[in-house]
C-alpha cells in the first residue's frame, strides 16, 4: 500500500489511504453502496437495498459485511422464502421504473436453486436484480462440503450454474481481484434497458471472507446512464409513411412504452392522430381506460374492441412488445393479408419480430419523433366512429359483468373487481400474475394511472403477488396497493405476508377462494382434459377429485401469520370489507368465497384464440369434440414473414 494515512472510517468500514483491506463481501457492500443510475438529470440509487435469508454460504461473508456497513450503507430487509425475496425485488425495480433494484443474497444449495424462477421472471420481464447467491469453497478444503452437489465429469460446476440460463449476466467469483470486473459488468447489465433481467455473482464461502487490499477507485461514486437512442431517422421517416397511407392503422403497447416513461408521448400520438390503441397485460396502463383512443387489452385475454380492430388493421405499429402468442392469439390475430407491422423496440430481437419494419430506440424518442412525423395527420373520419363505437359496447359489456344481481348474493370474481372499481383512485397500485384473474384484469379492469396496473404475465408466477406487494410498497410507500390472488396463488407462497407484518407495510391481500386452479380447470376443460385434477376437493370413492371441497381456512391462516383479516359472503360484506382494508394502516386481508368455479368470471368469454396442443387421438368424446375445435382454429394461424 501507498501513503498510508491514519485508520478513519466511513459507514463503519476502515479506510487506509489509497487502498483498504476488506473481505470480498465488505468490498461488495461497499461498491454497491456507491452506484447510481441517471435518467432525466436525476440520479437513483441502484441498490437500493439487500434482502437476505443466511446460511452457512453468506453468514460469515455478505452477512457480516451488511452488519458492519450498517443500515444507512446498505438497507436490510429479512424474507422468508429464497424465490419470494427476488419477486419482492423485481416489484421493487418495476414500480422504480427500473431506475433502482434490490439485491438477495443466500447461502449454498437450495437457497441458491430457490432463486431460478424469480430469476427467470425477472429475466423474461427485463426487471433488474442481483442475486448474490452463496458457492462452495473456491479453494475445496474439503469437498464436498455440506449442500454441495457432486458433478462427476466436471470439478468446478455447483448447483448455482442452474442461473445462467436465466440471468442475463453470470460470474463466479473465485478470487477476491476478480470482484472487480464482475461487480463492474454487473452494474453495466443491471442499468441497460435493453438487455437488463437478473444479474449474478455466485460468490464461493470461503473468497466472501477473504481479505484483499482494494484500491480506492473501486469504491468511488459511479453513475450509470440509462441509455434512450433515437431510432434511424430514416426508419423514422418510413414508419411515417406507412402510418400516413393507412386507412386502419392500430397501435400495440407493451411494457416497453412503461419503463422508457413514454405515455405522455404516446397520449399526445393517440390524440393528434385518432389511432386506437391496444395494450397488452405488461403495456395495460399507459393510457388510462377512459382515453378516447384507448381501446383495451388485445389478444386471448383481450377486448371485443381491440381484437376486432386488430382483425382488420392494415398497418400495426408495435411499442415495446415481444409479441408473444397471448398478444398474437398465436399468430391468428391479425387478419388482413396485407397487414404490415413497424416495430418500436429498444431490443433489436424484439424489433425485428413479426416481419416488420424494425425502429431499433427508446419508445419515448420513438414517439416523440413520430409525433412530429404525424403533425397534421388524422385517421378517417368513419374509422375514428367505429373505434368510439366499438369502445363504448365494450365498456357497456364491463358493466354488466361488475354489476350484481343483489348486495345479497354472493359475488361472481368479475364482481370482485367490480367492488373494487367504485373504490379505488388513481393512487391505488393492483398486483397480480397467474390464475384465471389476469385474463379478467385484462378485459375488464378500468385502469386510473400510469402505473396501477401490475401484472406479470410475461412469466406468469403463482407466488408472485404477495411479495410483490412487498416490494411495490417499499417503492410507493404511502400508496394503496393490493395484492389480488386465488386460493391456489396463496397456497404457493403466502410466506411474505410475515415480512410485511414484520415491516408494518399496510399492503391488502385480497384472496379470492374458488375451490382450486380454476384457470387451468377452464383451459382442461376446453382442450378435452375435462378439468383432471384441478380441485381441490376430496376424493370420491371412484378416486376422482370430485368430493366435498377440502376444509382449508386460508383467513384463518393469514390471519396466523399476523395479518388483520375480513371475511366477506356477501357483495354487501365485500364492499365494507374493501373499504376497511383501503383504510387499513396496517397489513390487512379481505378473504371472499366467489361464486362456483363454473361461473368463476363472469366476463364475456375470450374474444381470441390461444394455441393449447390437443391430443390427435383420443377415446373420450370431450378430446375427440376439443380436437375437432383446435383443427378449426389451427387453419387460421399464419406467419408473419
Amino acid at each position: 500500500m501507498e501513503d498510508l494515512l491514519p485508520s478513519r472510517s466511513r459507514g463503519g468500514i476502515p479506510v487506509t489511504g489509497t487502498t483498504r483491506r476488506l473481505t470480498t463481501a465488505q468490498a461488495l457492500i461497499a461498491f454497491l453502496a456507491r452506484q447510481y443510475t441517471a435518467c432525466d438529470g436525476v440520479n437513483h440509487r441502484l441498490i437500493a437495498a439487500t434482502w437476505g435469508i443466511f446460511g452457512h454460504g453468506n453468514v460469515a461473508g455478505v452477512g457480516q459485511a451488511l452488519l458492519e456497513s450498517g443500515r444507512d450503507v446498505m438497507p436490510f430487509h429479512q424474507g422468508r422464502n429464497e424465490q419470494a425475496m427476488v419477486h419482492a425485488a423485481v416489484g421493487y425495480a418495476r414500480q422504480s421504473g427500473r431506475l433502482s433494484a434490490h439485491a438477495v443474497t443466500t447461502s449454498i444449495g437450495p437457497g441458491a436453486t430457490n432463486l431460478v424462477t424469480g430469476a427467470a421472471l425477472a429475466t423474461v420481464n427485463h426487471l433488474p436484480v442481483l442475486l448474490l447467491p452463496g458457492d462452495t469453497f473456491a479453494t475445496r478444503p474439503a469437498d464436498p462440503v455440506l449442500q454441495q452437489l457432486e458433478v462427476p465429469y466436471s470439478g468446478d460446476v455447483s448447483v448455482n450454474d442452474c442461473l445462467r440460463p436465466v440471468s442475463r449476466y453470470f460470474d463466479r467469483v473465485a478470487r477476491p481481484e476478480a470482484l472487480i470486473p464482475a461487480a463492474l459488468n454487473a452494474m453495466s447489465v443491471l442499468a441497460d434497458p435493453a438487455n437488463t433481467g437478473a444479474v449474478t455473482l455466485a460468490l464461493p464461502q470461503d473468497v466472501q471472507a477473504e481479505a484483499y487490499d482494494w484500491p480506492e477507485e473501486f469504491f468511488r461514486e459511479r453513475v450509470w446512464p440509462v441509455r434512450a437512442p433515437v431510432p434511424d431517422a430514416s426508419g423514422l421517416r418510413s414508419a411515417a409513411e406507412e402510418l400516413r397511407q393507412a386507412r386502419r392503422p392500430l397501435i400495440v403497447v407493451g411494457g416497453g412504452v412503461r419503463h422508457a416513461r413514454a405515455q405522455g408521448e404516446l397520449d399526445a400520438l393517440a390524440r393528434d392522430t385518432g389511432i386506437p390503441v391496444a395494450s397488452t397485460q405488461a403495456g395495460k396502463g399507459a393510457l388510462v381506460h377512459d382515453h378516447p383512443q384507448d381501446v383495451g387489452g388485445i389478444g386471448h385475454t383481450g377486448t371485443a374492441a381491440a381484437d376486432e380492430l386488430a382483425r382488420t388493421a392494415d398497418v400495426v405499429l408495435g411499442v415495446g412488445t415481444r409479441w408473444t402468442d397471448f398478444t398474437t392469439a398465436s399468430s391468428t390475430l391479425f387478419g388482413d393479408p396485407d397487414v404490415r407491422f413497424v416495430n418500436l423496440n429498444i431490443r433489436p430481437a424484439d424489433a425485428h419480430k413479426m416481419g416488420g419494419r424494425h425502429l431499433v430506440g427508446d419508445a419515448r424518442a420513438g414517439l416523440a419523433a413520430l409525433y412530429e412525423a404525424l403533425r397534421g395527420h388524422r385517421v378517417p373520419r368513419e374509422y375514428d366512429a367505429e373505434c368510439a363505437r366499438l369502445k363504448g359496447e365494450w365498456e357497456r359489456r364491463v358493466s354488466a359483468a361488475y354489476t350484481p344481481a343483489s348486495e345479497a348474493a354472493r359475488p361472481t370474481q368479475a364482481q370482485v373487481l367490480g367492488v373494487l372499481d367504485t373504490l379505488v383512485t388513481g393512487d391505488d397500485i393492483l398486483i397480480n400474475a397467474a390464475g384465471s384473474l389476469p385474463g379478467d384484469l385484462h378485459q375488464l379492469w378500468r385502469t386510473r394511472s400510469r402505473d396501477q396496473y401490475h401484472v406479470e404475465y410475461g412469466y406468469s408466477c403463482m407466488g408472485y403477488e404477495i411479495p410483490a406487494a412487498v416490494g411495490v410498497a417499499l417503492a410507493a410507500p404511502g400508496r394503496p396497493v393490493w395484492a389480488l390472488v386465488g386460493d391456489g396463488t396463496y397456497l404457493m407462497n403466502p410466506t411474505e405476508i410475515v415480512t410485511a407484518v414484520q415491516e408494518n407495510l399496510p399492503i391488502k391481500v385480497v384472496i379470492l377462494n374458488n375451490h382450486g386452479y380454476a384457470s387451468i380447470g377452464g383451459l382442461s376443460q376446453a382442450v378435452g382434459g375435462e378439468r383432471f385434477g384441478t380441485a381441490y376437493r376430496f376424493r370420491t370413492p371412484e378416486g376422482a377429485y370430485e368430493g366435498a371441497a377440502l376444509p382449508v381456512d386460508l383467513a384463518a391462516n393469514a390471519a396466523s401469520l399476523g395479518m388483520r383479516v375480513r371475511r366477506a359472503d356477501t357483495v354487501r360484506d365485500l364492499r365494507e370489507a374493501l373499504a376497511w382494508a383501503r383504510s387499513a394502516d396496517v397489513p390487512a386481508c379481505v378473504y371472499v368465497e366467489t361464486e362456483t368455479p363454473d361461473t368463476v368470471s363472469g366476463p364475456p368469454p375470450s374474444q381470441a384464440w390461444w394455441d393449447v396442443p390437443v391430443a390427435e387421438t383420443a377415446t373420450r368424446r370431450s378430446a375427440v369434440t376439443a380436437r375437432e375445435e383446435y383443427e378449426r382454429h389451427v387453419t387460421a394461424r399464419r406467419r408473419h414473414l
